[in-house]
């Protein structure tokens, strides 16, 4: 059974604590938040300990750092530094710069330890099938995608003191959208030439809303647009990719359906792709990876940071 440890007791915490809860060989001993109160309440429903200071965690497998993103670089190398836990879990992103990164990366493997990206939407069913598609050439060339992410995110979550804030938010595309711009890396490799223009038209001190088109080296090129500007509500996710021997639109929570679908020689998968959660169900296998060791599912090192070094492009 692998102990695990959340520190950071905030909003996402809610699915980790799901996730672990669904899958077998993992369970939460303690819980860690610098915020005493919040520490408390999540120790109390969880009927574990709980503490204010991560250098003083002991006796877990895995550290899974839930905490502001401007902040996962710093907590997640001092955990990886102070404590002897093997095992650092870090939510997305794991930073919000290819620098950042690189010095993250470097602390932890010096530390003798293992950091673990959390990249949950990877395993979401529908992409993965996408990634096999591309992979094994059903599509042919890939020539075109675009994707888009239209959300909102309203006054009162930007009223939580480190959203939309430069050093700690990073904008849309780092933490609404950084999921979409990993899958579109994950299908499509690395970047070699990209544009992107952003517009913080909140009065935010990061980019509410994004455009951008890229260039990848294998040739596809494509158009990324994000917002959490919506009216009142999340509106749209949706994802099209135009290739030789196909077209193919996905759209839904976490693109968990096929909107349209024209594929030379298949005809439109019956599979019930169905996510019946906002932030899909990719966290439920993560999980169960980490139970199982199966450490070769997690992105790599190389991959990790092509990935921050696309939103670092699109961002800035």
């Amino acid at each position: 059974m692998k102990k695990i440890t959340l520190i950071g007791c905030g909003r996402i915490s809610k699915r980790h604590i799901e996730a672990i809860d669904a899958a077998e060989g993992v369970e939460i001993t303690s819980v860690c938040d610098i915020e005493e109160s919040r520490a408390k309440n999540a120790g109390t429903q969880l009927n574990v300990p709980w503490l204010t200071d991560y250098t003083k965690i002991k006796n877990t497998d895995v550290a899974a750092v839930l905490t502001p993103s401007g902040m996962h670089p710093r907590h997640a190398a001092e955990v990886a530094e102070k404590t002897d836990i093997p095992y650092v879990l870090v939510e997305k992103p794991i930073s919000l710069t290819v620098r950042e990164a690189c010095e993250l990366f470097d602390r932890v493997d010096k530390a003798g330890k293992k950091l673990i990206p959390v990249y949950q939407n990877r395993y979401n069913p529908l992409v993965a099938f996408m990634k096999d598609m591309i992979n094994t050439g059903k599509l042919g060339t890939i020539y075109q995608f675009n994707c888009n992410v239209f959300w909102n995110r309203n006054d009162d979550y930007f009223a939580i003191d480190w959203h939309g804030t430069k050093e700690l938010d990073g904008g849309v595309l780092y933490t609404q959208a950084s999921h979409y711009v990993d899958m579109i890396h994950f299908f499509f490799g690395e970047i070699a030439e990209s544009k992107g223009i952003g517009g913080s038209l909140r009065n935010l001190e990061v980019y509410d809303s994004v455009s951008s088109v890229c260039e990848f080296q294998n040739g596809v090129i494509g158009t990324i647009n994000a917002t959490v500007s919506t009216y009142r509500k999340n509106f749209l996710t949706e994802f099209t990719i135009i290739a030789e021997k196909g077209t193919v639109r996905l759209s839904g929570t976490n693109l968990n359906t096929i909107d349209f679908w024209d594929v030379e020689g298949m005809e439109k998968p019956d599979i019930d792709f169905t996510i019946d959660h906002v932030y899909g169900k990719g966290h439920d296998t993560l999980y169960q990876y980490i139970a199982e060791e199966k450490w070769e599912m997690f992105p790599s090192r190389d991959d990790v940071l092509s990935g921050i070094r696309l939103m670092e492009r699109l961002s800035y």
